[in-house]
């Protein structure tokens, strides 16, 4: 029993983590570009830029301890010799990546080894099997959302947890697995006995595809649907196929599972009290991507 068994219940202890808010949002490369060359204000960027400054106002508000952020590596860090399903990041700092054009000019990512390895212990022996990773560089998959909702500072104001989940390199997750795993996660956080404000994050998507007769293809209904299911109804949202992702949102479009890992672990899904809605926008293009966010409260 011990150590995970303490957070079955739902509820976090006054002495003991939390989890305050989930974030969603896309991490399309090119807006790291557009940040990293000065192009914020450009017609083209600024109203996709416009539409994550209430964010950056709440985040100033609710700033948390450790951001929990589920993300899927470009073949940076993993490469085709070794896919893992699902790794967590549990070293004390992460280096931006090199992915072709040098690393991004952006902070170095401070984790928080204590509490990632409590995670992982707790999760594990939820039955969920994790690739633990002690050396790890960081892509614009976590890095492009640290700048949407912190901006450009000299130093991130908070820990991260890299959450790593295979979306690139078939077979991937299921929205299922997905949103049972961000349910053992909420569960391990709240078994932590240090009294901390955890965010957990989930990135990529929304409809993209970036091969094929499809390339370019962006569904606003499908997506915009997205949205309002994985606020309403998160646990029927979970049971979509694959195929529908693929055929909907296109071949890019499976990273939307990883949202569902942290709307699993939302206090509503264990019976608990329905998030508040603090924010959504939708935002087409950006390059050749759907551009989806979302703030929810506990």
């Amino acid at each position: 029993m011990g150590e995970h068994a303490a957070g079955q219940t739902g509820a976090a202890g006054a002495g003991q983590a939390r989890i305050t808010a989930s974030v969603y949002t896309s991490h399309v490369p090119a807006i790291g570009a557009a940040i990293d060359l000065g192009k914020t204000e450009e017609a083209y960027w600024k109203p996709l830029f416009a539409g994550y400054e209430p964010s950056k106002q709440w985040m100033r508000e609710n700033k948390p301890d450790v951001v929990f952020l589920v993300y899927n590596d470009h073949a940076t860090s993993f490469d085709l010799g070794v896919i893992p399903t699902f790794a967590i990041g549990t070293a004390a700092e992460f280096e931006p990546a090199d992915e072709g054009y040098g690393p991004r000019p952006v902070p170095k990512v401070f984790g928080h080894p204590e509490l990632a390895s409590h995670i992982a212990q707790s999760v594990i022996q939820q039955d969920f099997d994790l690739t633990i990773v002690n050396d790890l560089k960081v892509d614009h998959g976590l890095t492009v959302p640290m700048n949407l909702l912190f901006g450009s500072p000299d130093a991130w104001p908070v820990k991260v947890i890299p959450f790593h989940v295979n979306v690139v390199q078939y077979p991937v997750p299921s929205g299922a697995r997905c949103f049972a795993l961000g349910q053992a996660i909420r569960r391990a956080i709240e078994s932590y006995d240090q009294p901390l404000k955890v965010q957990i994050w989930g990135t990529g998507g929304m409809s993209h595809q970036l091969q094929g007769p499809r390339a370019g293809l962006i569904n606003k209904a499908w997506d915009n649907q997205f949205l309002d299911r994985l606020i309403a109804e998160p646990g029927e949202l979970a049971k979509v196929p694959h195929i529908e992702y693929v055929r909907e949102a296109g071949s890019e479009g499976i990273e939307l599972v990883m949202w569902l890992i942290a709307r699993g672990a939302m206090a509503d899904v264990a019976g608990g009290a329905a998030p508040k809605l603090r924010h959504r926008f939708f935002h087409v293009p950006a390059s050749n991507t759907a551009v989806g966010h979302l703030i929810l409260e506990n």
